[in-house]
């Protein structure tokens, strides 16, 4: 039959080794550079997992893990099969992390490998040189790297599925329960109660502005009394900074110090994982999910080195290349003398990895091909490897101080300004600085005072967490890995434990803060952040190999299940409930508001007799001056908070469907709102 004859010509892939890799964008990267000779085939991610239905963890068997092929991996993993039992030889060429690592392993397994002649190669980019290079020095299979994800695997696994049940039964249905995401919820819950708490203090700065005798004016801020430095923030007692204003007023004020030096200012590493996020949050506004998705992209067509690292290591011929574009594009004088060399300051950093660049340092962004997106991530990349290799900025920064003297006290007045003398490595890498030049003045020189005001501020609660600062203290206090940064902070929103505030600054939800009480008070272990952190350290002894997997599981898990015992017994369900005044319209018994995995709705509480239940209305948002925002569509309809299905906040049309009116963001419309008005 014609369809037996194709099936067998694509299994048949001859005399050809075929190398399988994990998506099919990097099989047609690497088959661009030697499809000639080896058959190129992708296994699209894992082919073998824990079951979804069952724990899939022989707990009495010291936690062995029993793997399945899903439903969807099966025809991959037959037509794989075929090819590699038809090749004279099969190549690995997965990621060099523990996942990769991971995926390799579990297809010597599901394709039955042991039994052929297979090898492991590794790569950080994927370029010709890089790819010739692994396939001449082909490694052995690290099962230091296997364990290590297996014991990840093993314990997420053994916390979702043990400690969610428990969540149903004592809060609400549909719960979930993450090792380390809970930690994550804990920190944004911690931040919020922060901000509650927060009394703010009132306090004042005093600002005068000065006069040379060449008519040379400039502002100038208290700072010291007496030789004393001010109290920070600032001054607390008003009648105290009054005086101090009319006492300023009335001095006489004569120019104490004159100091000018030069400041250098020493550019940004290259990327790891975390900085790439942080920065990609800040300066495009992606989610960490996003950019890695873009990132990976880039990465898998050849133009990036692999963006899953925490090294700040730089091949020799990465600098080359760098210091030769530098030289040809912008003169000498942009090029350092040596390779700058980069040294982590995490302990956990995988050295032999590299950072995250650009694969050819002369493939400027602006000749990327690509989408929009992929282009700005790329441009970031390069910017910033390419600024890493470039000279210092150098200022000129001066300081002025003018000492104002009145009935035996001395006010120290302070002004400082700054030049840029050379820009160096902002010339690649932008950011913002203000110059601010200051008058030719000397020491002893006379001064008027022309004004001097004291101004009102206010203490500021800590900023809640957005995702550049959630991810830099997840690092900060060594919570994660390059590869679960992204993964923690979808999860988070995905369950509905934390949304975003116009700000796009993490709030935690009500359910949220239940969840986060109830783990915090009866398993502290699981959200505890020293603990959370140890045990990525001995993750990372697991792939050193000075630890044993299943022994770090078990002494985990012994006190983890005695006490969840303990807790069903002890731990008290708790009533969600609020009472409203709303009557249902089916059976007449009062209804209540309920929560539910994507929110707050409203049951009858006749139920199972009655299973009446219905949405809350949205409250209409409000501009600042209290009013409900117009529809700017259809100019009927009100603007309200929505949700999509998987949770994410957008801002719609209370008119839907008559009116399809949706935007992400709520600062806008209020803008928009506020300039109508006027």
């Amino acid at each position: 039959m014609p369809t037996a004859k194709k099936k067998t010509e694509k299994n048949n892939i001859g005399d050809k080794t075929l190398v399988i890799v994990e998506s099919p964008t990097k099989a047609r990267t690497i088959s661009g550079f030697i499809g000639k000779k080896f058959k190129i085939e992708s296994s699209y991610g894992h082919v073998r997992d824990l079951p979804k239905s069952k724990l899939g963890i022989e707990i009495e068997e010291n936690f062995e893990p029993k793997y399945v092929i899903p439903t969807k991996n099966r025809k991959r993993v037959n037509e794989l099969k075929k090819q590699a039992a038809s090749a004279p030889k099969v190549i690995l060429a997965t990621d060099e992390d523990r996942e990769g690592e991971a995926i390799a392993w579990h297809l010597i397994e599901a394709l039955d490998l042991g039994k052929k002649d297979y090898e492991r190669i590794a790569f950080h980019e994927i370029t010709p040189e890089a790819i010739e290079k692994a396939l001449e020095s082909p490694r052995k299979m690290s099962m230091e790297l296997v364990d290590a994800q297996q014991a990840r695997r093993v314990l997420d696994r053994l916390v979702g599925y043990k400690l969610s049940p428990f969540l149903w039964k004592k809060i609400m249905s549909h719960l979930s329960a993450g090792r380390v995401q809970s930690v994550a919820v804990r920190l944004i819950v911690e931040r919020e109660n922060e901000i509650r708490k927060f009394i703010p203090e009132k306090y004042f700065t005093i600002k005068s502005l000065l006069r040379s005798d060449k008519g040379n004016e400039f502002e100038a801020l208290l700072l010291k009394i007496n030789g004393k430095s001010l109290p920070k923030p600032g001054i607390k007692d008003e009648a105290e900074a009054e005086k101090i204003v009319s006492d300023i007023k009335d001095a006489a004020c004569k120019i104490s110090l004159v100091k000018e030096r030069e400041v250098k200012k020493t550019p940004n590493p290259p990327f790891t994982t975390s900085t790439l996020q942080q920065e990609c949050s800040k300066r495009l506004h992606l989610s960490a999910k996003a950019t890695m998705v873009i990132a990976q992209h880039l990465y898998e067509e050849g133009h990036i080195t692999y963006m899953r690292t925490d090294s700040l290591n730089l091949s020799s011929s990465s600098t080359e290349a760098a210091k030769k574009w530098l030289n040809e594009k912008l003169g000498n004088k942009y090029s350092s003398a040596a390779p700058r060399i980069w040294k982590t300051k995490s302990k956990s950093a995988q050295e032999a990895h590299e950072a995250i660049r650009p694969t050819n340092p002369s493939l400027e962004p602006d000749n990327l091909q690509g989408d929009n997106r992929s282009k700005k991530v790329y441009e970031i990349i390069w910017r910033r490897f390419m600024s890493s290799q470039m000279p210092d900025a150098i200022f000129s920064a001066k300081r002025i101080v003018a000492t104002a003297t009145k009935d035996n006290k001395a006010y120290d007045l302070s002004a400082s300004g700054n030049t840029l003398k050379f820009d160096g490595y902002l010339n690649i890498w932008p950011s913002k600085f203000e110059e601010k030049i200051l008058p030719e003045l000397n020491e002893g020189e006379n001064l008027d005072i022309l004004s001097a005001e004291k101004e009102d501020h206010k203490t500021e609660p800590p900023p809640r967490y957005n995702e550049a600062s959630l991810i830099k203290t997840l690092e900060e206090f060594g919570i994660g890995r390059p590869s679960t940064y992204a993964p923690i902070i979808s999860v988070i929103q995905t369950r509905n434990y934390v949304e975003k505030d116009e700000k796009r600054r993490f709030i935690p939800t009500e359910i949220g803060e239940k969840v986060n009480e109830i783990l915090t008070k009866h398993f502290p272990q699981i959200v505890d952040i020293s603990f959370t952190a140890e045990m990525e350290n001995k993750f990372d002894k697991i792939a050193s190999g000075k630890e044993n997997w299943k022994k770090v599981i078990a002494e985990f898990y012994g006190p983890f299940e005695k006490n969840l015992e303990k807790k069903y017994e002890e731990v008290e369900k708790e009533n969600m409930d609020e009472e409203t005044d709303e009557v249902c319209e089916k059976c007449g018994k009062p209804m209540v508001i309920k929560h539910g995995r994507f929110g707050r709705f409203l049951a009858c509480t006749g139920y199972p007799e009655c299973k009446n239940t219905k949405k809350i209305a949205p409250t209409a948002l409000k501009d600042k001056s209290g009013k409900e925002i117009a529809c700017p569509k259809c100019k009927e309809g009100k603007v309200i908070p929505k949700k999509t299905r998987k949770g994410r906040l957008f801002y719609g049309c209370s008119r839907y469907p008559d009116c399809d009116f949706a935007t992400w963001k709520k600062t806008d419309l209020i803008e928009e709102e506020t300039e109508n008005t006027e």
